[in-house]
């Protein structure tokens, strides 16, 4: 069984519920500049996911998620029971192929009628590495990876979105190196 961490994720639940409305209205999320992002934690600080309530209860209707998904402008969310812990996830995905051309309505599918359980999630650990991550989502054909610590609590969300930028940020640091040392700048300290 999967408990959501106590710490960041709970703050950014009440922080995000304050500002949910306004999200709705303005559909703007926050994105922080990349840095050196090489593991699966450091990609989530990096994520869209980071400063949002990416949780929804399981007996919410699927409407309530595409709402969500809508405001926040995210293509998953992890789905939890009344008790708080995670029993799985939905995704626009699950949306398309279980609802839309299943000919159901949204308003009156819950959540965990078409949601992905956690026995059968794919998860990375938070010290993972950004390839590792990469390669998981790739054989399992996923978009979004829950970040599970080694004692089952929930830390975070990437997308391969987020790991895509992490990726090119290391491609764009070395480019600077080499460059700065092909210009005689030192190849190890920049071009400040």
């Amino acid at each position: 069984m999967f408990r959501i961490a106590s710490t960041a994720l709970k703050r950014s639940a009440v922080r995000a519920s304050a500002s949910s409305n306004a999200a709705l209205l303005s559909g703007v999320r926050s994105f922080t500049s990349a840095e050196d992002a090489t593991t699966a934690a450091d990609a989530s600080k990096l994520s869209g996911y980071h400063d949002i309530d990416y949780t929804i209860n399981e007996d919410a209707t699927v409407f309530d998620a595409v709402q969500k998904f809508a405001a926040f402008n995210i293509g998953c969310l992890a789905t939890t029971g009344v008790d708080g812990n995670l029993t799985g996830v939905v995704s626009e995905r699950d949306y398309i192929s279980k609802i839309a051309l299943l000919g159901r309505t949204s308003k009156d599918t819950t959540i965990k009628q078409i949601s992905t359980p956690a026995s059968k999630l794919v998860t990375a650990k938070p010290s993972d590495s950004v390839d590792a991550c990469m390669e998981k989502m790739l054989n399992s054909n996923v978009r979004h990876l829950l970040l599970v610590s080694e004692d089952g609590e929930l830390h975070g969300m990437i997308s391969i979105k987020d790991l895509v930028k992490s990726v090119v940020k290391e491609k764009e640091q070395t480019i600077r190196v080499l460059s700065d040392f092909a210009l005689g700048k030192g190849g190890h300290f920049g071009a400040e």
